[in-house]
């Protein structure tokens, strides 16, 4: 049996993640994300996939993030009807986030064409609610360290990354006629010490590792957290300004509301009202509750009640609660998605807070090369939003200690529980000096044979096993 991977995604950049393992006449996904950012990225979304559905007989998810589960909709669309593998708080996410994501691109297009923005006469979104609900029924969940198989030849477990509610480290069992080979997927690795997601699961021995690389050439302090938070919330109510903040709905919005709650309860910062405006955010926090294995035990059922059921936090559900939060001026803090700012409601509190210079916008995510997100980190002057030009004047801050991926020396201690030398180490889903810093640490702390694999690139991995 031949075994090989085609990088379809996920390879040098961030986002798109999708890997093609062919196991003889077995094929199947790690992974089916959207490309985000750039627009050579963003245009491969449109472009038809460069392998023949039919031969895509299941996929494996990592975690529900949209770069990891929005391609799956479209998959369905253009014909593929296989089961998807993934833990159950991933599946519950999913089912949530898939919806969305369709709506989001609905009413864009439709946005898009009142306002006369798009270059199409008839702008379309990429796959339809229709199509998201299709592809709900493909779920098949399973818990962490349950061994599955998804065929005869190919067993399955999922362990805990850390990285998000239901995130996954993938171990993959193959058998050949004549071997037993091991590939591992590490997803997206968490952060040790986390105050609510557990530490990412030790793994130690792998035939083939992908490995992902988004802070490889970083180290994200976390030492002065909530003095910084703290200092940046205060200054921004004492000039008179309200502090925004663009979250993922999943994971940094929860986690964010914990070190404010923290903040208030310690009274470093005043008990102002948090406006929560991101529906998918609040249909996502009440998951933790259901998923209580998934997070550590003193971050249970009353402490979560406790962080968002308070007269402090303020849920927008609709769109007319959403405009209102423009009258606001001063001592607020307003939460929206999506956190790299590519959609969503935050567009729409960027477009009115950018060019207020007593506002801040706080930046707590990873923001992929090409995003809103990250041209504002890069200093440009003006944003491009619903066909304007909009000025920044408003206050910009950013702190990477909130973000849910781990830092170079995170990754370098997960990688240093491997008791084996791989075959292969891929360095993926990171831009190309994370990627190239991780391959040379490994290269040369480790002696590890490491690929930076390239788009669309076809590697095999056994001849014969």
């Amino acid at each position: 049996m031949k075994v090989s991977v085609k990088f379809l995604g996920g390879a040098g950049t961030v986002t798109g993640s999708k890997y093609l393992i062919s196991a003889g006449s077995f094929s199947f996904l790690i992974d089916c994300g959207l490309f985000q950012g750039l627009k050579e990225y963003r245009l491969r979304n449109w472009h038809t996939l460069p392998v023949d559905i039919r031969s895509i007989q299941a996929v494996i998810l990592t975690h529900a993030h949209i770069d990891h589960i929005g391609y799956l909709p479209r998959l369905v669309k253009d014909g593929f009807n296989g089961p998807v593998y993934c833990t159950r708080a991933t599946a519950d996410l999913a089912e949530i986030m898939l919806p969305d994501s369709a709506r989001l691109q609905e009413e864009e297009a439709a946005f898009a064409k009142k306002e006369g923005y798009s270059r199409h006469a008839e702008p379309q979104p990429l796959y339809t609610e229709e199509d998201a609900y299709r592809t709900l029924p493909l779920l098949q969940p399973y818990r962490y360290q349950q061994r599955f198989a998804i065929h005869d030849n190919v067993e399955v477990v999922f362990s805990d990354a850390g990285h998000l509610l239901g995130s996954a480290i993938i171990e993959i069992f193959i058998r050949g006629n004549k071997q037993h080979k091991k590939l591992v997927f590490s997803g997206d690795l968490g952060r040790y010490n986390q105050e609510i997601l557990y530490d990412p699961t030790a793994i130690t021995h792998t035939d083939i590792l992908f490995v992902e690389s988004t802070y490889a050439n970083r180290e994200n302090d976390v030492s002065n957290l909530d003095a910084t938070l703290a200092k940046i919330i205060n200054q921004t109510f004492s000039e008179g300004g309200l502090v925004l903040v663009p979250a993922f709905a999943v994971g940094r919005t929860q986690a964010f509301l914990y070190h404010l709650r923290q903040l208030m309860q310690k009274r470093e910062i005043p008990e102002v009202p948090v406006y929560i405006d991101s529906p998918l955010a609040i249909s996502a926090s009440a998951l933790y509750a259901r998923h209580t294995d998934c997070h550590k035990m003193h971050f249970d059922v009353n402490t979560l009640k406790q962080l968002i059921e308070t007269r402090d936090v303020v849920f927008c559900r609709t769109k007319e609660q959403s405009k209102q939060l423009n009258n606001l001026k001063s001592h607020a803090i307003i939460i929206s998605a999506s956190g790299m700012m590519t959609g969503g409601r935050i567009l729409h509190h960027l477009y009115n807070r950018l060019p207020r210079q007593q506002d801040t916008l706080l930046i707590i995510g990873y923001q992929a090369e090409g995003t809103r997100g990250r041209r504002l980190l890069d200093g440009e002057k003006s944003i491009r939003i619903f066909g304007q030009e909009v000025p920044v004047r408003c206050r910009l801050e950013y702190i990477s200690g909130l973000s849910g991926h781990a830092d170079r020396s995170e990754l370098l201690r997960w990688l240093s529980h491997f008791r084996n030398k791989p075959k292969y180490t891929f360095t993926i889903h990171g831009e190309p000096d994370s990627l190239q810093a991780l391959a040379s640490e490994l290269r040369n702390q480790f002696k590890w044979k490491v690929i930076i694999p390239h788009y669309l690139e076809n590697v095999p991995l056994f001849d014969a096993i």
